[in-house]
C-alpha cells in the first residue's frame, strides 16, 4: 500500500477533459483558458491535471486531487516574479477569474466523488 502514496486518484486526462467540457457546457465563462495537461502518478499512470491560464495577470492555477483516495481537491496559483499592478477594472475582472477557478475546481471535486459512487456498480 505504500506504493500509493505517491499517486493521486486516477482521472484520466479524457475523462477530465470530458468534465471541463461539460463545466463549459454550463455557461461558465472562462476568458483565459483552460487545458488538461498529462500528469502521470509513481506508476506512469495517466491522472491528468487540470491548468487554468487566467487572462488578467501572468499566471495559471493548477488543480487536482489532494493526494490518493483523497476526495478534496486542491488548487495552486503559480508564483509571480515581480508585482502586479492593475487597474480597477483589471482587478474585478481578475478576481472574476479565481471565482471561476474556485467553482471549477469544486465542480471537479464533485464529479470525481459521484465517479468514485458510481465506479462500485460498474461491471
Amino acid at each position: 500500500m505504500d506504493d500509493l502514496q505517491d499517486s493521486p486518484p486516477r482521472r484520466s486526462r479524457e475523462r477530465l477533459e470530458q468534465w471541463v467540457q461539460e463545466f463549459k457546457d454550463q455557461g461558465h465563462i472562462v476568458s483565459g483558458s483552460i487545458r488538461v495537461a498529462q500528469q502521470e502518478d509513481a506508476d506512469s499512470q495517466d491522472t491528468g491535471l487540470v491548468v487554468m491560464n487566467l487572462r488578467n495577470a501572468k499566471a495559471a492555477i493548477y488543480m487536482q486531487p489532494r493526494g490518493y483516495d483523497e476526495p478534496v481537491w486542491e488548487a495552486t496559483l503559480t508564483g509571480r516574479p515581480d508585482d502586479l499592478t492593475l487597474s480597477i477594472h483589471d482587478m474585478a475582472s481578475l478576481a472574476a477569474e479565481l471565482v471561476i477557478a474556485g467553482n471549477l475546481c469544486s465542480f471537479l471535486q464533485w464529479k470525481s466523488l459521484e465517479w468514485d459512487r458510481a465506479s462500485g456498480t460498474r461491471g
